[in-house]
């Protein structure tokens, strides 16, 4: 028994047993598998959010039983939906933009020149290239899959080729940059929990993404070359050509407002403020270029200035819609919308709030000890971080939480067996960040599913970076390939890896990669 102090007074509580722990995740195991077998894909509608809530209320009767108040329970909850708010205004910010890129021909206009321009065997290959040097820039993957990943997911449609593969591809190459953009904001997290320099952890991560995204691409390119030469699909390609021209003024202006949208992440600008500002200036700049999609929009009875005010406010809200006579066309444009993306919030609400409360309660640490005391070798050790940070990404549904937590509980463990803090971040970072969007649930499988109109379930077996990223981050692990040894340090004197420490490496590595690294 120990003693707390909680919000409403203090009480005795209890730790969690093992059985604690275990309950959450077994009634979060049937529920989802319940509602995908009632439900089938339909279950993100609705189904899964449900579930959600039921293991939040599951996990508060566990903590209540061991002697928390309620007050504790809320004011967990609170700090849950804090840590979520940035998310959520991004993801309202990219519904906004959604819309209003499609009433202004911005996406129009992407998806006419990709139709035209890129071809159907090497369509997957080149949609991860062109979202990689995207992510690259910007370091967003959000902003990449909710900007150019719309419309190549778009153009796919458009093509005739597979949009679940599109997406993946679009997944693949947005990630890449997520990894090793200086810009990432999880690229920089990581760094910082590790105490390690950003431009020393993206070299470490360069060992594992860029092969990774290689493979990803051979197979991708493959994928194209096999299925692209299944495409058949001429006359209604061009017939599309042909409408998209006729509804909207097709030309390089409609791109202005992707341009200013790189230019805003490349500086640093939050990115709720510059997703929304580049929606805003669509907007003006439709009712300048396009005011015969404007006023077929909103009604032919309104002024053109309370017209344009209507229709970009109506495309923010409840996204774009057209009826042009041409099904493909209308299903292609008519979307977005803040009102679009409330299903995916609602069920990161109930995701993030159900791991937060894992984690604060002590009942995720409770399943990890046993864990780390039976990762002996240094092979087993990162097959461990990888399979937390993963178990993580799908229990907590949340990628922070799934990169936090790891670093904080294995940073002690690494420096005790004299391993670097770079293959810590590296190995984090291989199995958080990038494993998130696999997850439908997950913040991020949420948010790739919302934008792109592909659920994580059609695309997972595509996002190739994914999965191949960490698989090699583990194999380095097991042979010993690129791993950094540092002086042991005991437990007792520091619990992290020292400031300045000499490493060594296998024969033939960069010396560069030899150096010690400060904060």
């Amino acid at each position: 028994m120990i003693t707390a102090d909680a919000p409403g007074g203090p009480g005795q509580v209890r730790d969690p047993s093992l059985a604690d722990a275990i309950i959450p995740l077994v009634t979060l195991v049937v529920l989802i598998a319940g509602s995908l077998a009632l439900f089938g894909l339909d279950a993100l509608d609705g189904p899964i959010q449900v579930a959600l809530i039921l293991c939040v209320l599951a996990v508060a009767v566990i903590v209540l039983k061991n002697g928390y108040s309620w007050d504790e329970v809320q004011h967990a909850a609170q700090n849950s939906l804090a840590s979520i708010a940035s998310a959520i205004f991004i993801l309202l910010a990219v519904g906004a933009l959604i819309g209003v890129w499609n009433l202004s021909g911005t996406i129009p206009t992407l998806i006419y020149y990709g139709i035209k321009i890129l071809s159907p065997a090497w369509y997957y290959g080149a949609s991860a290239l062109i979202c990689g040097i995207v992510s690259l820039t910007i370091g967003s993957s959000w902003t990449t899959a909710g900007t150019i990943g719309v419309g190549l997911v778009a153009v796919a449609s458009g093509i005739g080729v597979s949009t679940a593969i599109t997406a993946g591809a679009v997944v693949s190459g947005a990630y890449l940059g997520d990894k090793l953009s200086p810009l990432s904001e999880t690229t920089v997290l990581t760094a910082q929990l590790v105490k390690v320099r950003v431009e020393d952890h993206v070299k470490r991560q360069a060992w594992t993404s860029v092969p990774a995204f290689m493979i990803a691409l051979v197979v991708l390119l493959v994928f194209g070359l096999v299925k692209g030469a299944q495409v058949h699909a001429p006359v209604p390609t061009d017939i599309e050509l042909k409408k998209i021209g006729e509804i909207y003024h097709v030309n390089g202006w409609n791109l202005l407002p992707l341009l200013l949208l790189g230019v805003l992440s490349f500086r640093k600008v939050a990115a709720p403020l510059a997703l929304t500002a580049a929606a805003l200036f669509a907007g003006v700049l439709g009712a300048f270029l396009q005011p015969q999609v404007m006023a077929d929009f909103v009604g032919k009875d309104t002024g053109a200035v309370v017209g344009s005010i209507k229709g970009i406010w109506l495309a923010m809200a409840n996204g774009f819609s057209i009826r042009s006579g041409t099904g493909e066309i209308d299903r292609l444009l008519s979307r977005g919308g803040m009102h679009s993306v409330l299903l995916t919030v609602w069920l990161i609400i109930g995701a993030v709030t159900f791991g937060t409360l894992l984690e604060h309660f002590g009942l995720i640490s409770r399943l990890v000890d046993p864990l780390i005391r039976a990762a002996r070798s240094t092979g087993r050790l990162f097959a461990t971080v990888f399979a937390i940070a993963f178990g993580l990404n799908v229990v907590a549904g949340d990628q922070y939480i799934a990169l936090v937590l790891p670093v904080k509980v294995f940073r002690a463990e690494f420096a005790r067996r004299g391993l670097a803090p770079f293959n810590l971040s590296r190995l984090a970072a291989d199995s958080a960040t990038v494993s998130s969007p696999l997850i439908a649930w997950n913040s991020c499988g949420a948010y790739m599913g919302a934008v792109l109109g592909v659920s994580a379930f059609r695309y997972l077996p595509f996002a190739i970076f994914c999965y191949a990223s960490p698989a090699l981050s583990v194999l380095y692990g097991i042979t010993g390939f690129r791993i950094e040894k540092t002086a042991p340090v005991e437990p007792g004197r520091s619990g992290a890896a020292p400031r300045e420490f000499s490493t060594t490496i296998n024969p033939g590595d960069d010396p560069a990669h030899v150096q010690g690294a400060g904060e």
